[in-house]
């Protein structure tokens, strides 16, 4: 602070700078405090409650997971009161050819999720992980590579991560495959959660680019998120890429939205 001098506006912004990254060093180390205090392998990653065998949730919490393995949508995914081809949910215009999801969102899932998406509990994608994989080889996905749904640079500031990115890297580790930006936000939009399924789509419009065409015609690509809702997201993205080229979009997501919002 002493060598700061009154009236220069360069010193302010150097000491800005540097405190806004001590700031966020900080902020890294807060949140990643869970993750040494309560390692994954010995307590609940719900409730926090001490484990054996290094479950990844007590029993008791596991109950309140439900797991997307009903009857589903062949297309969305989505649990169903019966099995169908195309559900209210996913039909229209939808640009990715097959979605699945590990559960659906709400109880258990949903606390997951949140805590991985605000609570900076960024070590629950590895958690998460395996759970993509089963659906992943159960329904034989065979992408050239793995990409997610991206967010703003403005975005990742605020929140510190983006956690469709961390899924889609922990996913491809343990499927042996690659994990590339093949998406880019070019705006920022409302929040989704306050838009009807038809505003989601006006909103998302020509929101999402692809990074690199060259790496992306003609392939198989799986697209990782967080939480399948109206599908809006999915879909510019799916269509982005397939402008470009992509023979096929596929989307996995930690959970699905079983009733349409909007």
């Amino acid at each position: 602070l002493g060598n700061i001098v009154p009236g220069k506006l360069s010193n302010i912004q150097t000491f800005d700078k540097i405190f806004m990254k001590f700031k966020a060093l900080i902020k890294k180390i807060l949140e990643n405090i869970d993750g040494v205090m309560f390692d994954k392998g010995l307590t609940c990653n719900l409730c926090g409650r001490e484990v054996f065998h290094r479950e990844d949730f007590c029993k008791d919490c596991l109950d309140t997971i439900d797991f997307n393995d009903g009857p589903i949508c062949s297309c969305c995914g989505r649990k169903t009161p019966i099995a169908t081809k195309r559900c209210d949910s996913c039909k229209g215009e939808w640009a990715v050819d097959l979605a699945r999801s590990a559960f659906t969102y709400r109880g258990g899932a949903e606390g997951l999720i949140k805590a991985l998406k605000y609570g900076g509990k960024q070590y629950l994608a590895e958690v998460l992980a395996p759970y993509l994989k089963q659906v992943y080889v159960e329904n034989y996905f065979a992408p050239d590579f793995i990409t997610f749904v991206p967010m703003t640079d403005e975005a990742i500031q605020k929140r510190g991560f983006n956690q469709a990115y961390l899924l889609a890297r922990e996913l491809a580790k343990i499927t042996d495959n690659r994990c590339i930006e093949a998406l880019l936000k070019k705006k920022e939009t409302t929040q989704q959660e306050q838009l009807s399924a038809k505003e989601r789509q006006i909103n998302l419009e020509k929101c999402f680019a692809v990074t690199n065409k060259e790496e992306v015609f003609g392939k198989l690509v799986l697209l990782v998120d967080d939480v399948l809702t109206t599908g809006a997201t999915a879909h510019a993205c799916a269509k982005a890429l397939k402008e470009a080229g992509a023979k096929s979009v596929y989307l996995l997501t930690v959970a699905s939205v079983v009733k349409r919002i909007g």
